[in-house]
């Protein structure tokens, strides 16, 4: 990572620059998507077992199971780390993420997730939020106050 493994913000704020609402992932959240891709693996590993007339179809969901159930531990104390800053002007992700909030022209949820698209085709992804809605609406607002226009 460009930022050496830090997954909060860590864009300078400009002069008369502040924070005004910081969103973090929810672990809850984060089990709960972990959890229904885990049956997800488990029911396609068992499908595409089946398809191929092996017949130890039960295979396919210990393996989906332990796949994603090994993925979701690995990643859990990277995804959970991240942070995003909402200032009066930009929002700042990880990475060095920087994106003015007059540049934003589509916000939308995916599942647990929102989705930040600019003006030049950029996308970002706020994952794992604990309120998707309430996340979508102080995001619009502030665009709004910016002077910019959300689809």
């Amino acid at each position: 990572m460009p930022d050496g493994g830090n997954r909060t913000p860590s864009v300078p704020l400009r002069d008369d620059e502040d924070i005004v609402q910081s969103f973090r992932p929810s672990r809850s959240i984060y089990i709960r998507d972990t959890t229904w891709m885990a049956a997800i693996a488990m029911a396609g590993g068992m499908l595409i077992l089946w398809i191929a007339g092996n017949p130890h179809v039960w295979t396919g969901a210990v393996g989906g199971l332990a796949a994603i159930a090994l993925r979701g531990w690995y990643l859990a104390s990277e995804e959970l780390a991240v942070r995003w800053d909402l200032t009066d002007r930009r929002l700042l992700g990880p990475g060095g993420r920087s994106v003015s909030l007059a540049e934003i022209v589509r916000l939308r949820a995916l599942a647990s997730s929102v989705q930040i698209v600019t003006a030049g085709g950029d996308k970002h992804l706020m994952k794992y939020q604990p309120d998707v809605q309430d996340t979508l609406t102080r995001l619009r607002e502030a665009v709004d106050r910016a002077g910019g226009h959300v689809a």
